[in-house]
């Protein structure tokens, strides 16, 4: 299958479509624990192949640095998922959010804050790379 800007925004809808779908059952105020573990079964019901708590391997001028960088959730190996419980979100959370997106080379990435009362105005934000610019 051809990755498409239209593809890419419609597994968007469907990636926050169901971080909405958990936080109208359990709501805000809770670990980002919990929401993970929802989340991993919303997209199992909603047929959204994801990988969950990815590790990246970190390389650095040419040597693989031993640490752990993970992502909360790589979905269909094209959108990076990262979810946070925190009363606001900062920029080192976008820059982490983004830094994801691109050591993994996918064009898209998305930040879910579940701590807030409207998960589709407040809670949800969107970045794309130079790849994404790309496609058709």
């Amino acid at each position: 299958m051809e990755i498409t800007k239209k593809y890419l925004n419609e597994l968007t809808y469907r990636i926050i479509g169901a971080c909405i779908n958990v936080h109208k059952i359990i709501g805000p105020g809770l670990y980002e624990e919990i929401y993970h573990k929802c989340l991993e079964r919303e997209f199992d019901l909603l047929n959204i192949h994801y990988t969950s708590e990815l590790e990246i391997p970190l390389i650095y001028k040419d040597l693989k640095i031993d640490c752990k960088v993970k992502c909360d959730f790589l979905i269909e190996n094209i959108i990076v998922l990262e979810i946070k419980s925190v009363a606001e979100i900062h920029n080192i959370h976008k820059a982490q959010t983004m830094n994801y997106m691109n050591m993994l080379k996918v064009p898209k990435s998305i930040l879910v804050n579940f701590n807030v009362y409207n998960l589709y105005r407040d809670g949800t934000e969107t970045f794309v790379n130079k790849d994404f610019e790309k496609l058709n």
